[in-house]
């Protein structure tokens, strides 16, 4: 399934500033309670409440190259996190990417970012 994309800069500053942190070498994750979920779940196709998630990386990470580089990873990294174990709905969660990250193959990126969700309380049940 193809992820909501966090579409406005308010709502990153919104994860910064207010969501829970969580942070490893090559990734920091914040999640923030979406408030707009059950707007926006009245718009979903099957009528679901979803996370919307947003991936960043900085300019100091490299070219354009390397940062989509980085993007993908993380977001399939997040897909098969997903595949395995539920996440809990209605949040934003952001994902940023540092420079260990630039250098790191797409399996330990996933380690990482399992913890950092395991840490922030995301997995449903158990």
């Amino acid at each position: 399934m193809k992820f909501k994309a966090i579409c406005e800069n308010h709502l990153y500053s919104k994860a910064y500033s207010k969501g829970k942190r969580a942070v490893t070498s090559a990734l920091a994750v914040y999640v923030l309670p979406d408030y707009a979920a059950k707007r926006l779940a009245r718009s979903h196709p099957e009528k679901r409440v979803v996370n919307r998630i947003g991936l960043t990386t900085s300019k100091t990470l490299g070219k354009a190259v390397v940062r989509s580089r980085c993007r993908r990873i993380m977001r399939e990294a997040l897909r098969l996190i997903e595949k395995e174990r539920p996440l809990k709905v209605g949040f934003l969660i952001v994902i940023a990417a540092r420079h260990a990250a630039v250098n790191m193959k797409s399996t330990e990126i996933k380690v990482q970012l399992e913890s950092a969700l395991a840490k922030l309380g995301m997995y449903q049940g158990k």
